[in-house]
């Protein structure tokens, strides 16, 4: 049975890279509305799950859904790959994904960043394309940086209209691959108080990362990857306050700030 509720779905997924097996049998759910946080150590197959979330990774095994709707596949195991091309130019403009690193254009202004896809993927009117952009920008606090251009912009600045392009897809989530972690502490908050204002808005977001305080302040769920499967999965309250796992409990003792 499929969950018409969750914007996205992931059953029994299982991908590897060679001999090297990354994911081992995930499932997760986002259902719309809600924030699910990945947690895990590196090389525990958060990034990878979220890339196969968005069809950029492709996975040889289970079943991914967007909206309810199975993706359709061809071939098996090492050889597949999504049937139809319609629907995964579908899916990867709904599911905005934002890079750790940011990923703008360094030809183009931050205004013409935050407005090629929309206009070029999706074809929409230039003039009510440049009206949004101007006012997502002015949301994530750089309305005042329109017309400069990537390398003129600070780390966080650069994140934050890397965020501004996501939203100018108006997708029905938002993926997050560790945003914050090519920043230093000061940078990061600036896009920890855009991310935490999104998720106040009720946006369906699935996000990647380091940082525990934002996972545990934002998140519906939270999810602790461990060597490509789940080792324990429940509210932020639970699996920071209470740990069942030892291994979520090293983790977690192994992330404290000095």
């Amino acid at each position: 049975m499929t969950s018409t509720n969750s914007v996205i779905e992931i059953r029994n997924l299982h991908k590897a890279y060679g001999e090297l097996e990354v994911l081992k049998g995930v499932s997760i759910s986002a259902p719309r509305g809600h924030v699910v946080s990945l947690i895990g150590s590196s090389g525990s197959g958060k990034s990878t799950l979220l890339r196969c979330c968005n069809l950029l990774e492709d996975s040889q095994e289970g079943e991914i859904l967007f909206e309810g709707e199975p993706i359709t596949w061809r071939g098996a195991g090492a050889v597949r790959k999504p049937r139809d091309a319609a629907q995964v130019l579908r899916v990867r403009t709904n599911l905005s994904m934002v890079f750790q690193q940011f990923n703008l254009w360094s030809h183009m202004t931050i205004l013409e960043n935050v407005m090629e896809a929309p206009v070029t993927v999706l074809r929409r009117h230039k003039p009510d394309v440049e009206r949004l952009a101007r006012e997502l920008l002015a949301k994530v606090g750089i309305g005042d940086k329109c017309d400069v251009y990537p390398a003129q912009l600070s780390g966080g600045q650069q994140q934050r209209a890397a965020i501004a392009r996501a939203l100018a897809m108006e997708p029905k989530a938002l993926l997050f691959d560790e945003p914050t972690s090519a920043l230093d502490p000061e940078l990061e908050q600036e896009v920890v108080k855009v991310i935490r204002d999104l998720a106040n808005e009720g946006r369906t977001m699935i996000i990647v990362t380091h940082d525990m305080r934002m996972a545990a302040d934002v998140s519906d769920h939270v999810i602790f990857l461990h060597q490509g499967l789940i080792e324990e999965e429940g509210p932020p309250e639970a699996l920071f306050g209470a740990p069942k796992s030892e291994r979520l409990r090293q983790f977690l003792s192994a992330t404290q700030p000095a």
